[in-house]
Protein backbone atom coordinates (compact mmCIF):
# COMPACT_ATOMS: atom_id res chain seq x y z
CA UNK A 1 0.00 0.00 0.00
CA UNK A 2 1.65 3.31 -1.07
CA UNK A 3 2.42 6.30 1.52
CA UNK A 4 4.41 9.32 2.33
CA UNK A 5 6.02 10.47 -0.07
CA UNK A 6 5.12 7.29 -3.14
CA UNK A 7 1.51 8.19 -2.20
CA UNK A 8 2.42 11.84 -2.79
CA UNK A 9 4.08 11.03 -6.52
CA UNK A 10 1.60 8.87 -7.44
CA UNK A 11 -0.98 11.79 -7.21
CA UNK A 12 1.25 13.59 -9.51
CA UNK A 13 -0.06 12.13 -13.17
CA UNK A 14 -3.50 13.30 -12.25
CA UNK A 15 -2.33 17.50 -11.02
CA UNK A 16 -3.11 18.42 -14.96
CA UNK A 17 -5.66 19.72 -16.34
CA UNK A 18 -7.87 19.71 -19.57
CA UNK A 19 -7.87 22.88 -20.41
CA UNK A 20 -10.76 22.82 -22.75
CA UNK A 21 -12.66 21.34 -19.73
CA UNK A 22 -11.82 23.69 -17.20
CA UNK A 23 -12.80 26.94 -19.60
CA UNK A 24 -16.19 25.03 -20.09
CA UNK A 25 -17.07 24.35 -16.21
CA UNK A 26 -15.93 27.47 -15.65
CA UNK A 27 -17.89 29.45 -18.36
CA UNK A 28 -21.07 27.26 -17.84
CA UNK A 29 -20.77 27.69 -14.15
CA UNK A 30 -20.39 31.19 -14.29
CA UNK A 31 -23.38 31.57 -16.93
CA UNK A 32 -25.72 29.71 -14.67
CA UNK A 33 -24.75 31.93 -11.71
CA UNK A 34 -25.41 35.37 -13.93
CA UNK A 35 -29.12 33.89 -15.00
CA UNK A 36 -30.37 32.42 -11.53
CA UNK A 37 -29.28 35.83 -10.30
CA UNK A 38 -31.12 37.86 -12.89
CA UNK A 39 -33.95 35.46 -12.18
CA UNK A 40 -34.21 36.68 -8.73
CA UNK A 41 -34.79 40.09 -10.05
CA UNK A 42 -37.18 39.43 -13.26
CA UNK A 43 -39.13 36.06 -12.60
CA UNK A 44 -42.84 37.04 -12.80
CA UNK A 45 -43.90 35.00 -9.75
CA UNK A 46 -42.44 34.61 -6.30
CA UNK A 47 -41.68 31.03 -6.26
CA UNK A 48 -40.04 31.04 -9.28
CA UNK A 49 -37.66 33.92 -7.39
CA UNK A 50 -37.10 31.90 -3.96
CA UNK A 51 -36.27 28.88 -6.18
CA UNK A 52 -33.60 31.70 -8.46
CA UNK A 53 -32.19 32.62 -4.79
CA UNK A 54 -31.72 29.42 -3.84
CA UNK A 55 -29.94 27.94 -6.86
CA UNK A 56 -27.94 30.99 -7.25
CA UNK A 57 -26.54 30.34 -2.95
CA UNK A 58 -25.47 26.83 -4.32
CA UNK A 59 -24.02 27.37 -7.39
CA UNK A 60 -21.75 30.32 -5.83
CA UNK A 61 -20.63 27.36 -3.85
CA UNK A 62 -19.29 25.84 -6.91
CA UNK A 63 -18.08 28.86 -8.48
CA UNK A 64 -16.45 29.42 -5.14
CA UNK A 65 -14.23 26.23 -5.70
CA UNK A 66 -13.49 26.93 -9.27
CA UNK A 67 -12.14 30.12 -7.72
CA UNK A 68 -10.16 28.03 -5.03
CA UNK A 69 -8.80 25.62 -7.70
CA UNK A 70 -7.46 28.91 -10.08
CA UNK A 71 -6.02 29.80 -6.64
CA UNK A 72 -3.85 26.77 -6.38
CA UNK A 73 -3.01 27.13 -9.84
CA UNK A 74 -4.75 23.73 -10.70
CA UNK A 75 -6.78 24.93 -13.67
CA UNK A 76 -6.61 28.08 -15.92
CA UNK A 77 -2.70 28.94 -14.24
CA UNK A 78 -1.21 31.97 -16.71
CA UNK A 79 -4.49 32.82 -18.32
CA UNK A 80 -4.81 36.63 -18.46
CA UNK A 81 -8.12 36.18 -19.36
CA UNK A 82 -9.21 33.72 -15.87
CA UNK A 83 -7.16 35.99 -13.96
CA UNK A 84 -9.28 38.51 -14.46
CA UNK A 85 -12.51 36.76 -13.96
CA UNK A 86 -11.48 35.22 -10.79
CA UNK A 87 -10.02 38.44 -9.31
CA UNK A 88 -13.73 40.24 -10.18
CA UNK A 89 -15.30 36.43 -8.32
CA UNK A 90 -13.11 37.18 -5.37
CA UNK A 91 -14.35 40.71 -4.80
CA UNK A 92 -18.14 39.99 -5.74
CA UNK A 93 -17.88 36.83 -3.16
CA UNK A 94 -16.37 38.84 -0.66
CA UNK A 95 -13.24 36.60 -0.63
CA UNK A 96 -10.16 38.95 -2.55
CA UNK A 97 -7.53 37.39 -3.49
CA UNK A 98 -5.09 38.87 -1.33
CA UNK A 99 -6.54 37.85 1.82
CA UNK A 100 -7.87 34.56 0.49
CA UNK A 101 -4.76 33.04 -1.09
CA UNK A 102 -2.59 33.75 1.95
CA UNK A 103 -4.83 32.57 4.37
CA UNK A 104 -5.58 29.12 2.47
CA UNK A 105 -1.93 28.53 2.06
CA UNK A 106 -0.94 29.22 4.92
CA UNK A 107 -3.41 26.35 5.99
CA UNK A 108 -2.16 24.23 3.84
CA UNK A 109 1.23 24.18 4.82
CA UNK A 110 0.49 23.91 8.78
CA UNK A 111 -3.11 21.81 8.77
CA UNK A 112 -3.50 20.16 11.98
CA UNK A 113 -0.51 21.85 13.79
CA UNK A 114 -1.76 21.87 16.97
CA UNK A 115 0.23 25.27 18.19
CA UNK A 116 0.32 27.14 15.06
CA UNK A 117 -1.77 30.33 14.56
CA UNK A 118 -5.18 29.80 13.32
CA UNK A 119 -4.66 31.46 10.25
CA UNK A 120 -7.25 30.57 7.58
CA UNK A 121 -9.20 28.00 9.73
CA UNK A 122 -10.87 27.65 13.08
CA UNK A 123 -8.86 27.31 16.23
CA UNK A 124 -8.19 24.42 18.05
CA UNK A 125 -6.60 24.10 21.51
CA UNK A 126 -5.96 21.44 24.41
CA UNK A 127 -8.18 20.60 26.89
CA UNK A 128 -5.95 21.74 29.76
CA UNK A 129 -5.39 25.24 27.68
CA UNK A 130 -9.01 25.24 27.63
CA UNK A 131 -9.46 25.25 31.49
CA UNK A 132 -6.21 27.45 31.83
CA UNK A 133 -7.52 30.27 29.63
CA UNK A 134 -9.99 32.81 31.11
CA UNK A 135 -13.93 33.14 31.25
CA UNK A 136 -13.72 35.24 28.04
CA UNK A 137 -11.11 33.46 26.14
CA UNK A 138 -13.56 30.58 26.71
CA UNK A 139 -16.26 32.26 25.67
CA UNK A 140 -14.71 33.94 22.71
CA UNK A 141 -12.78 30.71 21.43
CA UNK A 142 -16.91 28.69 21.91
CA UNK A 143 -18.31 31.57 19.80
CA UNK A 144 -15.49 31.21 16.66
CA UNK A 145 -17.05 27.27 16.45
CA UNK A 146 -20.65 27.64 17.32
CA UNK A 147 -22.89 26.35 14.91
CA UNK A 148 -24.51 29.67 14.91
CA UNK A 149 -21.57 31.81 13.78
CA UNK A 150 -20.48 29.31 11.42
CA UNK A 151 -24.25 28.87 9.91
CA UNK A 152 -23.44 32.91 9.88
CA UNK A 153 -20.51 32.70 7.83
CA UNK A 154 -22.04 35.52 5.81
CA UNK A 155 -21.05 37.76 8.32
CA UNK A 156 -18.71 36.16 10.54
CA UNK A 157 -16.03 34.84 8.25
CA UNK A 158 -16.39 36.23 4.81
CA UNK A 159 -17.94 40.31 6.03
CA UNK A 160 -16.35 40.09 8.82
CA UNK A 161 -13.01 38.02 8.56
CA UNK A 162 -12.04 38.39 5.20
CA UNK A 163 -12.92 42.17 4.67
CA UNK A 164 -12.70 43.83 8.08
CA UNK A 165 -10.39 42.14 9.67
CA UNK A 166 -7.67 42.02 7.26
CA UNK A 167 -7.94 45.57 6.18
CA UNK A 168 -7.71 46.96 8.92
CA UNK A 169 -4.71 44.36 10.00
CA UNK A 170 -2.97 45.60 7.19
CA UNK A 171 -4.32 48.35 4.32
CA UNK A 172 -2.10 48.12 1.94
CA UNK A 173 -1.75 44.65 1.48
CA UNK A 174 -5.53 44.16 1.63
CA UNK A 175 -6.64 47.29 0.05
CA UNK A 176 -9.21 44.47 -2.44
CA UNK A 177 -10.74 43.79 0.90
CA UNK A 178 -12.12 46.92 1.49
CA UNK A 179 -13.09 47.35 -2.41
CA UNK A 180 -15.10 44.20 -1.70
CA UNK A 181 -16.67 45.27 1.69
CA UNK A 182 -17.63 48.72 -0.40
CA UNK A 183 -18.91 47.44 -3.48
CA UNK A 184 -21.29 44.92 -2.06
CA UNK A 185 -22.65 47.45 0.29
CA UNK A 186 -22.64 49.43 -2.85
CA UNK A 187 -24.24 47.20 -4.75
CA UNK A 188 -27.41 45.76 -1.83
CA UNK A 189 -28.09 50.01 -2.16
CA UNK A 190 -28.71 49.74 -5.59
CA UNK A 191 -30.81 46.89 -5.47
CA UNK A 192 -32.88 48.25 -2.72
CA UNK A 193 -33.33 51.42 -4.55
CA UNK A 194 -34.42 50.45 -7.94
CA UNK A 195 -35.87 46.76 -7.49
CA UNK A 196 -37.16 46.98 -3.63
CA UNK A 197 -35.76 45.21 -0.55
CA UNK A 198 -37.40 42.05 -1.37
CA UNK A 199 -35.04 41.91 -4.09
CA UNK A 200 -32.44 42.68 -2.22
CA UNK A 201 -33.15 39.91 0.04
CA UNK A 202 -33.17 37.50 -2.90
CA UNK A 203 -30.62 38.63 -5.15
CA UNK A 204 -27.94 39.18 -2.30
CA UNK A 205 -28.87 38.25 1.28
CA UNK A 206 -30.05 34.60 0.52
CA UNK A 207 -27.83 33.18 -1.80
CA UNK A 208 -24.88 34.83 0.04
CA UNK A 209 -26.22 32.91 3.62
CA UNK A 210 -26.11 30.08 1.52
CA UNK A 211 -23.25 30.20 -0.39
CA UNK A 212 -21.06 31.49 2.74
CA UNK A 213 -23.15 29.33 5.35
CA UNK A 214 -22.26 25.92 3.40
CA UNK A 215 -18.63 26.86 2.66
CA UNK A 216 -17.79 27.47 6.13
CA UNK A 217 -19.74 24.61 7.43
CA UNK A 218 -17.56 22.74 5.10
CA UNK A 219 -14.44 23.81 5.70
CA UNK A 220 -15.35 23.16 9.44
CA UNK A 221 -16.09 19.65 9.27
CA UNK A 222 -13.72 18.59 6.77
CA UNK A 223 -10.99 19.34 9.79
CA UNK A 224 -13.02 18.69 12.75
CA UNK A 225 -14.99 15.77 12.20
CA UNK A 226 -14.89 12.37 14.59
CA UNK A 227 -11.68 10.99 13.89
CA UNK A 228 -9.28 13.65 13.54
CA UNK A 229 -5.96 13.80 14.09
CA UNK A 230 -3.81 16.73 15.61
CA UNK A 231 -0.39 16.75 16.18
CA UNK A 232 2.19 19.10 18.29
CA UNK A 233 4.24 20.72 15.39
CA UNK A 234 7.52 18.70 15.89
CA UNK A 235 5.57 15.16 14.94
CA UNK A 236 3.87 16.91 11.90
CA UNK A 237 3.79 15.22 8.51
CA UNK A 238 2.34 16.49 5.12
CA UNK A 239 0.86 13.48 4.17
CA UNK A 240 -0.52 12.53 7.23
CA UNK A 241 -1.74 15.36 7.93
CA UNK A 242 -3.96 15.29 4.92
CA UNK A 243 -4.84 11.55 5.35
CA UNK A 244 -5.39 11.95 9.08
CA UNK A 245 -6.81 15.38 9.40
CA UNK A 246 -9.29 15.82 6.26
CA UNK A 247 -12.20 14.29 5.52
CA UNK A 248 -13.63 12.84 2.58
CA UNK A 249 -17.06 13.70 2.98
CA UNK A 250 -19.84 11.64 1.47
CA UNK A 251 -22.27 13.39 -0.77
CA UNK A 252 -24.86 12.51 -3.22
CA UNK A 253 -23.95 13.29 -6.58
CA UNK A 254 -26.22 16.75 -6.80
CA UNK A 255 -24.28 18.42 -3.87
CA UNK A 256 -21.16 17.00 -4.80
CA UNK A 257 -21.40 18.96 -8.34
CA UNK A 258 -22.57 21.82 -6.35
CA UNK A 259 -19.65 22.03 -4.29
CA UNK A 260 -17.41 21.07 -7.06
CA UNK A 261 -15.86 17.95 -5.63
CA UNK A 262 -14.42 19.49 -2.30
CA UNK A 263 -15.72 16.33 -0.58
CA UNK A 264 -12.49 14.73 -1.37
CA UNK A 265 -10.90 16.97 1.43
CA UNK A 266 -7.87 14.56 1.68
CA UNK A 267 -7.10 14.43 -1.75
CA UNK A 268 -6.95 18.02 -2.48
CA UNK A 269 -4.73 18.33 1.18
CA UNK A 270 -2.34 15.77 -0.70
CA UNK A 271 -2.06 17.63 -3.82
CA UNK A 272 -3.49 20.77 -4.14
CA UNK A 273 -2.77 20.88 -7.77
CA UNK A 274 -5.18 18.22 -8.97
CA UNK A 275 -8.03 19.52 -10.68
CA UNK A 276 -10.94 19.17 -8.99
CA UNK A 277 -13.05 17.50 -11.61
CA UNK A 278 -10.10 15.08 -11.72
CA UNK A 279 -10.26 14.48 -8.12
CA UNK A 280 -13.15 11.33 -8.21
CA UNK A 281 -10.68 9.98 -10.76
CA UNK A 282 -7.65 9.75 -8.35
CA UNK A 283 -9.70 7.98 -5.74
CA UNK A 284 -11.02 5.75 -7.74
CA UNK A 285 -7.54 4.81 -9.29
CA UNK A 286 -5.24 4.96 -5.82
CA UNK A 287 -6.69 2.03 -3.30
CA UNK A 288 -4.68 4.23 -0.46
CA UNK A 289 -6.54 7.16 -0.72
CA UNK A 290 -9.87 4.53 -0.52
CA UNK A 291 -9.37 4.46 3.38
CA UNK A 292 -10.28 7.65 4.09
CA UNK A 293 -11.86 9.26 7.13
CA UNK A 294 -15.27 10.17 6.12
CA UNK A 295 -18.13 12.55 7.15
CA UNK A 296 -21.27 13.55 5.59
CA UNK A 297 -24.19 16.66 5.22
CA UNK A 298 -26.27 13.61 7.30
CA UNK A 299 -28.11 15.58 10.63
CA UNK A 300 -25.99 12.98 12.81
CA UNK A 301 -23.10 13.37 11.17
CA UNK A 302 -23.02 17.46 11.19
CA UNK A 303 -24.06 17.37 15.15
CA UNK A 304 -21.33 14.98 15.87
CA UNK A 305 -18.87 17.58 14.54
CA UNK A 306 -20.49 20.64 15.83
CA UNK A 307 -20.04 18.47 19.40
CA UNK A 308 -16.11 18.37 19.11
CA UNK A 309 -14.90 21.35 20.95
CA UNK A 310 -11.42 20.71 22.22
CA UNK A 311 -8.13 18.47 21.70
CA UNK A 312 -7.65 16.24 24.33
CA UNK A 313 -3.92 14.44 23.88
CA UNK A 314 -4.57 11.83 26.32
CA UNK A 315 -7.21 10.04 24.29
CA UNK A 316 -5.37 11.27 21.27
CA UNK A 317 -9.04 12.75 19.95
CA UNK A 318 -11.39 15.74 20.02
CA UNK A 319 -14.24 15.80 22.83
CA UNK A 320 -17.20 17.60 23.39
CA UNK A 321 -17.15 20.31 26.15
CA UNK A 322 -19.43 17.93 28.47
CA UNK A 323 -16.55 15.35 28.23
CA UNK A 324 -14.28 18.00 29.20
CA UNK A 325 -15.84 18.78 32.25
CA UNK A 326 -16.20 15.23 33.54
CA UNK A 327 -12.58 14.81 32.86
CA UNK A 328 -11.88 18.17 34.89
CA UNK A 329 -14.26 17.64 37.59
CA UNK A 330 -12.59 13.93 38.19
CA UNK A 331 -9.17 15.65 38.29
CA UNK A 332 -10.68 17.57 41.22
CA UNK A 333 -12.14 15.24 42.81
CA UNK A 334 -10.25 14.63 46.30
CA UNK A 335 -8.61 10.84 45.45
CA UNK A 336 -9.28 8.50 48.28
CA UNK A 337 -6.54 7.52 51.02
CA UNK A 338 -5.06 4.10 50.73
CA UNK A 339 -4.73 3.78 54.72
CA UNK A 340 -8.80 4.30 54.91
CA UNK A 341 -9.41 2.27 51.72
CA UNK A 342 -7.13 -0.40 53.40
Amino acid sequence: MLEGKELILATKPYACEHRAKSWLLTLSTLALLIVSLTGTLVLPYLALRILASVLSGLLIVRMFVIYHDHQHHAILHHSVIAEAIMLTFGIYVLAPSSIWKRSHDYHHKHNSKLFSASIGSYPIITRKKFDSITASERRSYLFSRHPLTIAAGYLSMFMLGMCVQSFVSSPKKHIDSLMALLIHLGGSIAVCYFWGWESWLLFVVVPFTIACGLGAYLFYAQHNFPGVTFNVNQEWCYDKAALLSSSYMVMNPVMKWFTGNIGYHHIHHLNARIPFYRLPEVMQNIPALQRAKVTSLGFRDVCACFRLKVWDPEQDRMISLREARSIRLALLMPKPDPAIVA
